[in-house]
């Protein structure tokens, strides 16, 4: 270390005391990963030997020899149990299909209920001190988004099979809409990056209740008030300028555990979310399903990266017409439809 100077700041080391710095060698096995076992119980495991397997023998890491990862050598994966811990990151892309309209366009009946409180551009309602000045707009949006006006797609329903078939290490979703809540993937699979309706919490003395507590206020067209308080109960959805949900920084370890990422729906243009796409290992294979290629998929691909462009949905389908759960998939969804029916009668 070097000697604190009178000020209070280092004066940088000597030369010579520089050359007799020697840093210590790279003990880093390329292809191998082990998670100690008081770690949900996981083995050393050799993601790169199952690709190997896959595609003929090609080596990753290697220079030459090199084949681009397709949707079908990912469906052989999970069919062959090599990847078991899946991360997925999904945005609005996955519940367009369901009917939720963009409070940005202009030709949606909601675009059109909120020009009457003239905001002064859309993105004001989810601004703090725009919300304090006037609750209305928001509240506006949060009625026709509370959970229970839509229904889960089958996105939604594929992402409930991973779960039920033990695959699932977590869902990171921007959406506030809770679909997959209503889709039946327990919230502790879930990591809403973006908050939720689930629970609120008053604005003045921070007490916090279930987001149901408050769902007939909200239906009524009135601004929920603490029964403590009488101070503005808000959704623990996140605005700009707020900090994300605790959840989201608790499970960062999620993506150096994952051994295959899906990416859903996003633009990936929303930070800090959009970072977490290159947050796995880079011999971890990385699946988009996307009308667009976005982020890393744009400018930095590679060639363990898969992208299956077009409609989510039919994205969605073709995986799982190459896994074989198409007639898994039915059967749940044509259960969750029924439970969802007998719910609303």
């Amino acid at each position: 270390i070097s000697p604190q100077n009178p000020r209070g700041g280092f004066l940088p080391p000597h030369p010579e005391q520089l050359s007799q710095l020697k840093p210590p060698p790279l003990r880093c096995p390329p292809c191998f990963l082990s998670v100690p076992s008081r770690i949900q119980g996981i083995r050393p495991f050799s993601v790169s030997a199952a690709v190997r397997a896959i595609l003929g023998g090609s080596r990753w890491g290697d220079d030459g020899g090199k084949r681009q990862l397709t949707l079908k050598n990912v469906a052989e994966l999970i069919r062959k149990k090599e990847c078991h811990r899946v991360v997925v990151m999904a945005g609005a892309g996955i519940s367009t299909p369901s009917g939720i309209p963009d409070f940005r366009s202009p030709g949606s009946g909601l675009y059109s209920n909120l020009v009457q409180y003239d905001i002064p551009y859309p993105e004001a309602i989810f601004e703090l001190n725009y919300f304090f000045l006037n609750p209305k707009p928001f509240f506006t949006l949060a009625k026709e988004l509370y959970p229970g006006n839509y229904r889960p797609n089958y996105a939604h329903y594929f992402l409930r099979l991973l779960h039920d078939k033990g695959l699932l290490l977590r869902l990171y979703t921007q959406n506030i809409d809770g679909l997959e809540r209503v889709a039946g993937i327990p919230p502790d699979r879930l990591v809403e990056a973006h908050g939720t309706f689930a629970t609120a919490t008053c604005t003045v003395c921070r007490r916090t209740f279930p987001g149901e507590d408050f769902r007939g206020d909200v239906m009524a067209d009135k601004v929920p008030h603490c029964r403590v308080c009488t101070g503005i109960v808000k959704p623990d959805i996140v605005f700009f300028g707020e900090e994300l949900p605790h959840r989201f920084f608790l499970h960062m370890t999620d993506f150096p555990m994952a051994d295959l990422l899906f990416v859903i729906g996003t633009s990936l243009e929303v930070e800090p979310f959009a970072s977490l796409a290159g947050a796995v290992r880079s011999s971890i294979p990385r699946v988009l399903i996307n009308r667009d290629l976005v982020g890393p998929f744009a400018w930095q691909q590679r060639y363990n990266d898969v992208a299956q462009l077009g409609d989510v949905v039919r994205g969605v389908e073709k995986l799982v017409e190459l896994l074989d759960w198409s007639e898994e998939m039915q059967t749940l969804i044509q259960k969750e439809k029924e439970k969802l029916d007998a719910k609303d009668k």
